[in-house]
């Protein structure tokens, strides 16, 4: 617990000192939703917190909590649990014991939405913890965003494990959707060694924390299906749309926020 405190401690205090210092600019809107959602009393009787966000650059995590009050990073409570790439974060074992300490919960590509990742975001949620999520499971840097007719951009599609996640929970999580900008521009994808690893300096980000989600919104999805418990086959299938439809729901979600700005 102490080294994982220290780790989160670190990592937030050097992001923090990041803007504070002027290499960066950031502009923060909404994050009494976030402060309200850890502080509330109903986490302590299992309410988890999930926020959503668009995921543009490979420091969107942990950059963008060097937003948050100092205070936060001391305690496992109010730091973000999220799920990290095998291949990319635990390649060797000083990453893995680094992320580990730093509540990444290694994720397997290609595994799956019942692999011991998802479960373990399960099991954090139904303890009352805050879970991060990047619905589309990869970087997509804005510039690769596809547009409607009416030339808005189409936020690629989340995951089904978002879906899995929420509708698995004992009690439904507080939802609250997220969106990020300039990432792309601190750390772009596609430069050359060794630029790929410096970040550039002097760029401006902004972090928009939305309203949280109807406390019933996902609940009105799960009972807008009856269940057929005698049928495995029906079993399935209404499983297969509930968790689709949440996805989708919390991807429009999203996608809105980012519209709205």
């Amino acid at each position: 617990m102490f080294l994982s405190a220290l780790t989160i401690t670190s990592v937030g205090l050097t992001c923090k000192s990041f803007f504070n210092l002027g290499l960066a600019s950031v502009s923060v809107s909404g994050l009494h939703h976030l402060s309200e959602a850890l502080e509330s009393e109903h986490r302590n009787h299992g309410r988890g917190i999930v926020t959503v966000c668009n995921h543009i650059s490979t420091l969107d995590d942990p950059v963008t909590w060097g937003i948050l009050p100092a205070r936060y990073y001391l305690k496992s409570r109010f730091t973000r649990w999220t799920l990290g790439a095998s291949d990319i974060m635990f390649t060797n074992p000083v990453f893995s014991a680094f992320f580990r300490k730093g509540q990444v919960i290694e994720t397997f590509r290609g595994k799956g939405i019942y692999q011991p990742a998802v479960e373990t975001a399960i099991e954090k949620l139904n303890q009352g913890h805050w879970v991060h999520l990047f619905g589309e499971g990869k970087v997509n840097q804005p510039n690769t965003y596809l547009t409607d007719k009416h030339n808005r951009f189409i936020l690629p599609r989340f995951k089904w494990g978002v879906g899995r996640i929420l509708t698995s929970t004992k009690k439904p999580p507080v939802v609250i959707p997220m969106w990020i900008t300039g990432f792309d521009a601190l750390m772009p994808e596609g430069r050359p060694f060794p630029y790929k690893f410096f970040p550039r300096l002097g760029t401006s980000l902004t972090v928009t924390f939305g309203k949280p989600l109807p406390p019933d919104a996902v609940a009105s999805i799960v009972d807008c299906l009856p269940a057929e418990e005698q049928d495995p086959t029906k079993m399935l299938e209404r499983e297969v749309f509930i968790r689709t439809q949440v996805t989708s729901m919390i991807h429009d979600a999203v996608e809105s926020l980012g519209r709205s700005l």
